[in-house]
Order: C-alpha cells, then sequence, then structure tokens
C-alpha cells in the first residue's frame, strides 16, 4: 500500500496530519524540491503540494508528468488560490481527452 504526503508551508499543511497523512513543511523551493525527491523514492504513491510552492518547482514536477507514481496534486494554500492547480488539472485533461473540457 501507498502512503500519502502533504508538502508546503506549515500553516496549510499542518490539518492533513489528522486525517493520518505524513506532512512535510517546507519554507522554499529548494528545500520542496529535495523533499519531493526523497519522498517520491520512499513508498509514496500520492503527494498533495501547495500551489504556491507548485508553481515555484515546476520544473521539478515536470519530471513525474509521464510516470504512474507519484500523483502530484497541488492544492490551495491557506494564502489562497494562484489557479496553478487549475491549470495542471486541466492540461492532464487536455492530454488524456485529447481537448479542453475543463475550461
Amino acid at each position: 500500500m501507498f502512503k500519502i504526503a502533504a508538502v508546503g508551508d506549515k500553516n496549510s499543511i499542518y490539518g492533513f496530519a489528522s486525517l493520518g497523512i505524513t506532512i512535510f513543511p517546507v519554507e522554499s523551493s529548494i528545500q520542496a524540491v529535495k523533499t519531493i525527491r526523497s519522498i517520491s523514492e520512499n513508498g509514496y504513491g500520492v503527494i498533495f503540494i501547495t500551489e504556491n510552492i507548485a508553481s515555484e518547482i515546476q520544473n521539478e514536477l515536470s519530471r513525474y508528468n509521464d510516470e504512474a507514481l507519484p500523483a502530484i496534486i497541488p492544492i490551495p494554500g491557506v494564502f489562497g488560490n494562484n489557479g496553478f492547480g487549475m491549470e495542471q488539472v486541466s492540461s492532464f485533461v487536455e492530454r488524456a481527452v485529447g481537448s479542453d473540457i475543463v475550461n
């Protein structure tokens, strides 16, 4: 069975711990890249990542786009939604279906 993780600023991901999800608070994009690499190699099948951090490390996250696991899912943080998550979902749907049916 795969594990689930949440990566982002502490205030945004702290609540995930109450759901049994392992949290990885990060304070910089460099720390986020190291964390994503580490947890992706250690049995995590789903990684929730705050949109702010995800938008800062797009190149790193693109390495995982064609991989089945881990599924990296951008989520809004306490600082709000910057649209990065919806942009990613739209891109994935377009690749799967052949046209943008989300927007």
